[in-house]
């Protein structure tokens, strides 16, 4: 049937490509959304960890996985083989669906369709190993010296050329946020339609009276720069500090901590939910392309202090609902807080909170599915 005869995005045949299942982020919360709207949708995933934390949130979704998820260590060292996943995304065959809708930051956009197909491209970033973040990874990861600094170097090349080549085959780009949107320009020089990620704010109530201590959580990876407020906190030893993840620079950031700071660890969203609540504040360091969480922590009317670059200044409203450090450094990171101690009395946890509300799931379901149906009725497909 042809795509145009059909009456709503609800009736459409959909596939849905997404890059890995292994941790449960921010792209897995959009991939979500995305099974409600279409939960007969099949994912087509490179690597998916059937014991990991997008278990439950699979159960009764088909998952069609690549490849490399037969390689050895897959689940856990799926990173690892970034040079084969190309290959392994353009190995799906979709031509049985009317609209594929890739969920994409790394491989994802890069499934081949054909003439009659919709190809809509949810962008959370381009790769930003391959780009323009591709220094600052190399560093993080010491590969930026010698023989593995220059196979690195030579791979991630290799994924440029790739990535550019492949931006052909979207029919519909979709940024995360304006910041993700002047990425898409730079690097595929095609315009994009914005729409912010899905938060589930009804999963996070308002709690006016707060506890006396700092709150952040994150994965820890070098680009969530989590050492610098944790190197923070070692200089205001009077404060405290509370930090939910883990990941492979917990040993390095724990090992760089004072008495103030307490670590627990990954807890489940109950646990992490409590200490956003109840926090005086929300520390977010990283340059982020939306960043879903300093939004839950103003759901919750936590004032959030972030960074200010990147998609935090699309959701924090400096002065009302948060403050910004302009510096991605622990001199700025300490100041930014001291500001925020003199101003914590002007914060207002239902105004916090209300901000927080534009970036509802609702919105994010109700946005997507109005762009798939102007855009098959506006497109011959």
């Amino acid at each position: 049937m042809d795509i145009l005869s059909k009456n709503n995005a609800q009736s459409l045949k959909v596939a849905i490509i997404h890059e890995w299942l292994t941790t449960h982020g921010g792209s897995e919360k959009v991939l979500e959304s995305l099974l409600e709207i279409w939960p007969d949708a099949p994912v087509f995933t490179t690597v998916f960890d059937p014991n990991g934390q997008c278990r439950i949130m699979m159960e009764g979704h088909k998952v069609i996985t690549s490849y490399i998820q037969k390689l050895p260590f897959a689940t856990k060292k799926y990173r690892s083989y970034l040079p084969f996943m190309p290959l392994a995304i353009e190995q799906f065959d979709l031509s049985d669906f009317d609209v594929v809708i890739s969920s994409s930051h790394a491989v994802a956009k890069g499934v081949i369709t054909g003439p009659n197909q919709l190809h809509i491209s949810y962008v959370h970033s381009p790769i930003r190993y391959a780009w323009d973040m591709q220094h600052q990874y190399l560093r993080g990861s010491k590969l930026n010296n010698g023989l593995p600094g220059f196979i690195s170097r030579a791979i991630l090349s290799y994924i440029r050329i790739w990535d550019s080549r492949t931006a052909n085959g979207v029919d519909k780009f979709v940024a995360n946020s304006n910041y993700i949107a002047k990425r898409i320009w730079k690097v595929y020089r095609r315009e994009s339609e914005v729409i912010y990620p899905p938060v589930d704010i009804s999963d996070f109530d308002l709690c006016e009276k707060k506890a006396d201590f700092y709150f952040t959580a994150s994965r820890m990876v070098p680009y969530k720069r989590l050492d610098l407020i944790v190197r923070a906190f070692s200089k205001m030893p009077d404060k405290r500090l509370i930090v939910i993840g883990d990941g492979p620079e917990f040993k390095k950031i724990v090992h760089e901590s004072t008495q103030n700071v307490t670590f627990l660890g990954y807890q489940p969203r109950n646990i992490l939910r409590e200490y956003m609540r109840n926090a005086k504040a929300f520390i977010f360091a990283a340059e982020e392309d939306f960043g879903i969480i300093p939004v839950e922590a103003q759901a919750c009317g936590t004032p959030v202090i972030a960074f200010g670059k990147g998609g935090a200044l699309e959701t924090v409203v400096d002065k009302k609902t948060g403050l910004f450090f302009w510096e991605q450094s622990v001199d700025s990171i300490v100041n930014s807080i001291m500001d925020f101690e003199e101003l914590q009395t002007s914060f207002d946890s239902h105004q916090i909170r209300e901000n927080a509300e534009i970036f509802s799931k609702e919105n994010f379901k109700m946005n997507f599915v109005k762009l798939v149906e102007r855009v098959v009725k506006t497109q011959n497909y």
